[in-house]
């Protein structure tokens, strides 16, 4: 899998400063090391009995951390902070990890806040910069949302952001955002390139969704999965109290549904899961609806969770984008709402039907104690990847290994649940759904 792929990372130039972070370079003394450059980890964990290929440098993932030797000077630095896109919890957990260690570890004090995501850049909003320092975030990870303030859009008028960067004489900037954050990231870093200017460009990914490609968990999936099965708990005594009870509840996921099959494997107690990657009927002797009623006419509750993006390819009957470049959705939680109620009139049977979407609630959360700590390592691994001038990169959790991953392959592609995977198969078992709810017309 990994010989598709080139790992290399781009690096600004030599490095000649010695940092100002004591470490050891001696294993075995009790003391933390820096990491070196030759310190690698495989893409795969899967292996196959017999020869293996020799490893080449571009097929393997270099390892994030501390160098003993910096590109730039602590004292000259001034740093960027930038987070875009929707909310997410731990946003503000990155942004205070990020100033801490640039303040604490390398003694850089001059450290800028964009506001209002790379519009913050562009000189018609006037939007202005927050001066950042430990004072002033050292609260902040308790808080939902971000304390930077966040937008869609902008990440397009690349000449005017580098202009503002060159004007603000940047030296690095970190961007904590998701896909459509990070394409605009590498096309700063390339306009960066073009003007042959030494700014370093560190993405943090940032989607609930966990829908990013090569890396293991987005931070905020966690809390998310977290929220949603507070939220299906409820939907589901509201269910079980009444005649015939429905809980339908959306969740998150554009284009995965990995929160939807999260949440019902934690839950223990969905008996639907309906995400895009699975297509499915409503109607018919296989469909959806078909086997709704028979749950409902055996155990007369039933509880259904739907991620946002499934049956897309059925609802849009136009493509419209949002100011970030994403695809706007129809509401598929509304309208399954609605068929299931008019398809149970039709029947003449009784049912009670609770639908909630808690997605607004789930994303502005603060990070639960298991984001918040990844929210601090990817933090701080951004920082010492960008002081020793690495570029053009996403920090990343891979085979529980922080590293290194260039942009470009990051956004090559997004990640999915397998429908023929053991993470999917465990959903069926969980939840005793058909393996698959489509009329075969040849029956």
């Amino acid at each position: 899998m990994s010989e598709s792929y080139d790992f290399t990372i781009e690096e600004l130039g030599k490095r000649s400063i010695k940092s100002p972070i004591v470490m050891s370079t001696v294993a075995g003394d009790m003391v933390a090391n820096y990491v070196t450059d030759d310190e690698f980890v495989r893409m795969g964990a899967e292996v196959k009995l017999g020869a293996q290929p020799p490893l080449k440098r571009s097929g393997v993932l270099e390892c994030a951390g501390p160098r003993e030797m910096l590109y730039f000077m602590p004292a000259h630095v001034h740093a960027g902070i930038v987070s875009c896109g929707g909310l997410c919890p731990g946003i503000n957990d990155v942004i205070r990890s990020i100033v801490r260690c640039l303040w604490y570890r390398y003694g850089v004090t001059r450290i800028s806040g964009i506001r209002y995501g790379y519009k913050g850049f562009l000189p018609e909003y006037q939007y202005g910069i927050k001066t950042l320092d430990p004072d002033s975030v050292d609260d902040i990870h308790k808080l939902g949302g971000t304390y930077l303030g966040s937008a869609r859009g902008g990440g397009k008028e690349v000449s005017k952001i580098v202009d503002a960067m060159e004007q603000l004489n940047l030296n690095m900037l970190f961007t904590i955002g998701g896909d459509g954050t990070q394409r605009g990231t590498l096309e700063i870093a390339e306009e960066i390139d073009k003007r042959r200017l030494k700014i370093a460009m560190i993405g943090i990914p940032k989607t609930v969704d966990n829908d990013f490609a090569l890396i293991q968990r987005s931070f905020g999936f966690d809390t998310a999965v977290d929220k949603a099965v507070e939220v299906v708990a409820a939907a589901h005594m509201e269910a079980n109290s009444a005649i015939n009870g429905i809980g339908l509840v959306k969740v998150m996921g554009r284009e995965s549904g990995f929160i939807a099959v999260h949440t019902a494997l934690a839950s223990h107690e969905v008996n639907f899961v309906l995400i895009p990657e699975v297509p499915f009927n409503l109607e018919g002797y296989n469909g959806f609806l078909h086997h709704l009623e028979e749950r409902i006419t055996e155990r007369h509750h039933a509880l259904v969770v739907v991620a946002e993006g499934a049956m897309q390819d059925q609802l849009l009957t136009e493509k419209k984008l949002d100011a970030g470049g994403n695809l706007k959705m129809a509401d598929v939680g509304t309208y399954l709402r609605d068929r299931i109620n008019k398809y149970f009139d039709e029947k003449k049977i009784e049912v009670n039907l609770k639908y909630i979407d808690p997605s607004y609630i789930i994303r502005s959360a603060p990070a639960n104690p298991s984001d918040s700590i990844y929210c601090e390592r990817l933090g701080d691994a951004a920082v010492h990847a960008a002081m020793a001038g690495k570029t053009k990169l996403i920090i990343g959790l891979v085979n529980n290994e922080f590293v290194h991953l260039p942009i470009r392959e990051v956004i090559s592609h997004r990640n999915h649940v397998d429908p023929e995977g053991n993470l999917w198969r465990d959903t069926l078992d969980a939840t005793h759904q058909p393996p698959l709810m489509v009329n075969r017309f040849d029956k």
